[in-house]
């Protein structure tokens, strides 16, 4: 994966930069150590690691002001990063950038339960967001498989979703305003928090910006009741095709479950290895939940039967009480963490309507066998949010290149069938050159006049989102 070349110039003044980042921060918020800085030069995406100039993990919004404008006046480009969960290589450094983390910015601000919201500092974890709220009966929607670990400023980055977002939508839905700050260190307020901020709508250009606009320090989030109940199934099928055919009837059905989530033998396998879930031996399985009042719950699940039953599952599966429920979830809330422990895998990130889904599953089978690397699917088949799981060996010269290569086929082929590049984890460095098979170049020139007027510098996020020919007049500018 090509990465722009450092500036010699920049990593000459290093000395010079550090000093002036260590004049504006506490002492322990700059680190600039060779040794110190590996910690940073990789997110999720593994494969590729680039040590950063220097990295500084500030605690308010006044210091990363500070922090941007000094980096602005240097010259010197700025990584955002949460939490490092990308799996798209949202957060990779280059050899002369600052690293901006945001994980010790994870207070919480404020907390409106008759109003519905919460404000958070985005270093926050996704879960503890809930963790916050849940003894008051509330909880935050989106629920991204990483959301142990991942942080608010990440989830507004990419525009996470999660299992539930069927129901709840993705982070744009659940976001009612941010504070950003700006490459020169201009403070910005957008939004609020209530649903209709007047004005043009900079939220929704901020949500899923992968940091190329500015860097989130505050957040206001949607917050909900909690449900009077919610129940899982677990339905297990003897072909893949066959369990994205009952995704797509009971959509069709206008049935709306809070999730549908698929997993195939190899990713099934590999979970109940890690996890002792007690999944049956099946091709493919979906976990299915609906939520409401008991009676609501109860015809919701009848239906959902019945559509099933049209499809003769091996097994059909209802969870009888808490436990029971909470092992249906146990496999598929491991999943990542199984497949990473047998296998180097690249997870993909592409959407497909979800009608799409019997042919796509049989045409990702085919690739397999075609580029000889054996695939695990998980995903939230409910939209359609394809997570397809590509194994390889890191350690066999070529494999790499032959799993990217492969991936941007299953990329092109979501494209084909109506969807896109990415549901939730962003275009990162991963699909940057595969953009234009998504936008024609009208499409894409509008997209850089916004990071223009953001960004004039172009320092936010260096070689993220747009391919590097697109963007190289406007860096060298």
């Amino acid at each position: 994966m090509d990465m722009p070349q450092p500036d010699p110039a920049i990593i000459a003044r290093k000395a010079q930069i550090v000093a002036r980042l260590q004049a504006v921060l506490p002492a322990d918020a700059v680190i600039h150590e060779p040794h110190e800085v590996r910690a940073y030069e990789c997110d999720a995406l593994t494969a590729y690691r680039c040590p950063p100039l220097a990295a500084v993990l500030p605690r308010t919004t006044a210091e990363v002001s500070a922090v941007l404008r000094v980096c602005f006046e240097e010259g010197v480009p700025v990584v955002p990063r949460g939490s490092g969960t990308s799996l798209a290589g949202g957060a990779l450094p280059t050899a002369d950038c600052v690293i901006l983390g945001v994980a010790r910015m994870n207070g919480v601000i404020e907390t409106d339960y008759a109003n519905r919201f919460i404000r958070v500092q985005s270093g926050r974890t996704n879960l503890s967001v809930t963790g916050a709220v849940e003894s008051d009966g509330f909880f935050y929607a989106p629920d991204p498989s990483s959301q142990l670990a991942c942080a608010i400023a990440g989830n507004i980055a990419m525009n996470s979703g999660g299992a539930h977002c069927l129901k709840y939508g993705v982070t744009t839905n659940n976001l009612l305003g941010v504070t950003l700050v700006q490459m020169d260190g201009t403070v910005l307020d957008i939004g609020g928090a209530h649903m209709d901020a007047p004005g043009l709508d900079l939220l929704g250009v901020i949500c899923g910006s992968e940091g190329q606009l500015g860097v989130v320090t505050e957040a206001t989030l949607r917050i909900l009741p909690k449900p009077e109940g919610a129940r899982p199934v677990l339905i297990a099928f003897d072909a893949n095709e066959v369990a994205g055919a009952c995704v797509s009837d009971i959509i069709k059905a206008g049935v709306l479950p809070v999730a549908i989530e698929f997993m195939d033998r190899p990713c099934i396998r590999a979970c109940e290895a890690f996890a002792k879930a007690g999944y049956p031996d099946c091709e493919a399985l979906l976990i299915v939940e609906v939520e409401g009042s008991p009676a609501e719950i109860d015809e919701q699940l009848a239906l959902i039967k019945a559509i099933a039953l049209r499809h003769n599952p091996v097994e059909f599966r209802e969870a009888a009480d808490e436990d029971q429920a909470k092992r249906i979830w146990l496999g598929r809330k491991s999943a990542f963490g199984a497949m990473g422990q047998i296998n180097d895998y690249m997870c993909l990130d592409g959407t497909i309507p979800v009608t799409a889904l019997p042919f796509v599953l049989r045409r990702i089978g085919e690739l397999s066998k075609e580029y000889g690397l054996d695939v695990a699917n998980v995903f939230h088949a409910g939209d359609g949010n394809m997570h397809p799981l590509i194994l390889f060996d890191a350690n066999k010269p070529g494999d790499l290149e032959l799993c990217e290569a492969m991936g941007a086929d299953i990329l092109r082929l979501c494209v084909e069938v109506g969807g896109c590049l990415t549901g939730e984890h962003g275009v990162g460095i991963e699909k940057r050159d595969l953009m234009a098979v998504q936008f024609a170049a009208d499409d894409m020139e509008a997209q850089l006049r916004v990071k223009d007027v953001f960004d004039p510098a172009w320092l936010l996020n260096p070689a993220k989102v747009f391919p590097l020919g697109v963007t190289a007049g406007r860096r060298a500018a």
